[in-house]
């Protein structure tokens, strides 16, 4: 009778709770409010704004504007500084992206090993990326200078004249391509680490068994594991390269002859040097708009490849 009853409590228990799933619990949203708060104002409010500040003709020093319509991209797009800043922009990170996704890859696969030295050489190249840009720039100006630097010393070894590559327009970018892939190709080799050891042992185990070598096992059980890292990969440096900037600012001023000048500099030359703050704003989301198109392109052409 007991039993019987204490079944009956339980049964009337779950059919109360699951009464109250069938509406929303609003009590909820107050653990998320904290968060939409923040993001709002610091992600959905700034973008929307500087869309509007866009366009207007924006005052720096009083902060009032006149509405100019899409005059402020009328501008962009007949201005050949700015021109030369996007395809400078865009080329950096046809240079970057993909050395980033194969070095990475690369060194991640020699390095996925239980030993000493293999956690001794991750922890070294996971290090640069702890660095600061302005100790990067100025490690890298120690190897790029034309007198004495790193790289004409190991040229002279060869009997080669230096390379003046900071003050060579058809240099300066790959050289801070070259800098800026030293600097951070730790966080692709850990996501594809992490990757790595996700696989199980025993896929590869059963590869050997069939007699599959190491190309055989890589293309049709590495690649396939890991395929979502690898857009991840991508993704997150497209985002991040097209944000250029501090490394071309420190080593070339966005020179010679303006053949380094990301947008990001002319973003910040025309906000906070002419104080243009609408033109810099229009810029701005320029920028932004080739982020997104770059990084959906990216993943949709992933995605069709795993489709397939």
């Amino acid at each position: 009778m007991v039993t019987a009853t204490a079944t009956g409590r339980s049964i009337e228990r779950t059919r109360r709770l699951g009464g109250a799933r069938i509406g929303p619990d609003w009590r909820n949203v107050g653990f998320v409010l904290p968060f939409l708060i923040v993001y709002l104002l610091l992600l959905v409010w700034p973008l929307f704004d500087g869309i509007w500040i866009s366009l207007q003709k924006f005052d720096m020093f009083d902060g009032t504007g006149a509405y100019a319509g899409l005059a402020n991209y009328k501008r962009l797009f007949a201005d050949k500084i700015f021109l030369g800043a996007v395809w400078n922009t865009a080329l950096f990170v046809l240079m970057t992206v993909p050395a980033f996704v194969v070095v990475g890859l690369v060194l991640a696969l020699a390095l996925n090993r239980p030993t000493r030295a293999a956690a001794a050489l991750r922890a070294t190249f996971f290090a640069t990326s702890v660095l600061s840009v302005t100790i990067v720039t100025i490690v890298w100006k120690m190897v790029y200078l034309p007198d004495r630097g790193l790289l004409t010393n190991v040229l002279g070894l060869f009997g080669q004249a230096p390379i003046p590559i900071l003050s060579d327009p058809s240099l300066a970018l790959p050289g801070i391509a070259a800098a800026t892939v030293w600097w951070g190709i730790g966080l692709p080799m850990m996501l594809f680490l992490a990757a790595l050891q996700q696989i199980p042992r025993e896929l590869y185990e059963a590869a050997a068994l069939d007699s599959a070598g190491r190309w055989r096992a890589f293309r049709h059980i590495t690649l396939p594991s890991i395929r979502r890292t690898v857009v991840l990969v991508a993704v997150v440096e497209i985002v991040y390269q097209f944000q250029l900037f501090g490394q071309s600012y420190l080593l070339t001023r966005g020179g010679p002859n303006n053949a380094s000048r990301p947008i990001v500099q002319f973003i910040y030359e025309q906000g906070f040097r002419n104080w243009d703050l609408g033109y810099a704003a229009a810029a701005s989301e320029v920028l932004f708009g080739l982020m997104l198109i770059a990084a959906m392109a990216q993943y949709l052409l992933t995605r069709r490849r795993a489709e397939a």
